[in-house]
């Protein structure tokens, strides 16, 4: 009996043992740091090093807190710009704990900390939007300069302008929530507008008006492009007759050229001697009277006709 009561009592101190054991160890990781907390207050310096650390059991509580950079997607809300257009707006931002302390003490966690996050980032880009334009959110850069077709006109393609720009509008509004969020123990990193977009309710009048503008456009372009094609077609066809004319011209030239060296053969072969001529011209002769004389052909001569005397001879041999 004695043997078994001992046993139970080295089991209950190993127990009380290990309990004290890891209720005063405890590890911070690379990417926590830890405030302690007794009595819910707390207690001491936040602890950012990593790897263990030893606490009083029990009665002092760990807090984890993150270390790294934290993202915040807001959701996407509406909101009137200045020229009482209603868009939708979706905000992103970056942030991470800078004052871990602070952090706790007013915040606790991290979905307290969203909810913060949430109704100040939230305000002030609505009041920024509030302030300006559409084409003053929407808008990002002040003198960007277009790219044009060669059928388009400079003022058919520039921007109308702006003063400021969507990239100014973040700006202020990280300016402004950094302060404020500063007093929280958050530090603001970067905010930017992931996505605007028109209103449920006038975006399908816009788009309209926006592919009704495309085709005029497109409609102009179709026609200046008709114009661009007769005017080439025009120019093809001029360009053929001069061609044809042009072609014309040195046959005619070569012709005459032949001709001429035709001549200047016969006149070679058939002149010279009375004889030469004599037998040319009755070649020629001959050839004219082939062409108009067939079978059908009914002929009235005198007799001092050259072909009469002519056939007279060839009879008479």
């Amino acid at each position: 009996m004695k043997k078994v009561i001992g046993i139970i009592l080295v089991v209950a101190l190993v127990l009380v043992v290990l309990l004290f054991v890891t209720g005063t160890i405890y590890t911070v990781r690379e990417d926590k740091q830890v405030i302690l907390t007794q009595f819910g207050k707390p207690s001491g310096d936040p602890i950012t090093d990593a790897g263990l650390h030893f606490k009083l059991p029990f009665i002092v509580k760990v807090n984890e807190l993150e270390k790294r950079v934290l993202s915040w997607d807001g959701e996407s809300a509406q909101m009137p710009t200045r020229d009482k257009t209603y868009i939708q707006v979706d905000t992103f931002a970056r942030w991470e704990i800078s004052e871990p302390l602070l952090y706790f003490k007013t915040l606790r966690d991290e979905r307290s900390a969203l909810s913060r996050l949430d109704d100040i980032l939230g305000s002030e880009t609505r009041n920024a939007v509030a302030k300006h334009d559409l084409l003053e959110v929407v808008r990002s850069t002040k003198d960007r300069k277009p790219a044009r077709t060669d059928l388009q006109t400079e003022n058919e393609t520039d921007f109308e302008p702006i003063k400021i720009g969507r990239r100014t509008i973040e700006k202020n509004v990280y300016e402004i929530a950094k302060t404020k969020l500063e007093d929280i123990g958050i530090n603001l990193l970067d905010l930017r507008f992931k996505r605007i977009n028109y209103n449920d309710s006038v975006a399908p009048q816009i788009y309209e008006q926006m592919i009704s503008e495309r085709q005029q456009i497109a409609e102009r372009f179709r026609s200046e492009g008709a114009g661009e094609a007769a005017r080439t077609a025009g120019k093809m066809e001029r360009e053929v007759k001069r061609i044809e004319s042009e072609a014309y011209l040195k046959i005619q030239l070569i012709l005459g050229e032949a001709d001429a060296e035709s001549t200047r053969i016969y006149a070679e072969a058939y002149g010279g001697t009375p004889e030469r001529e004599a037998f040319y011209e009755f070649v020629k002769t001959l050839e004219a009277y082939d062409k108009i004389l067939d079978e059908k052909t009914t002929v009235i001569l005198s007799t001092n006709s050259e072909l009469f005397k002519l056939l007279k001879g060839s009879k008479s041999e």
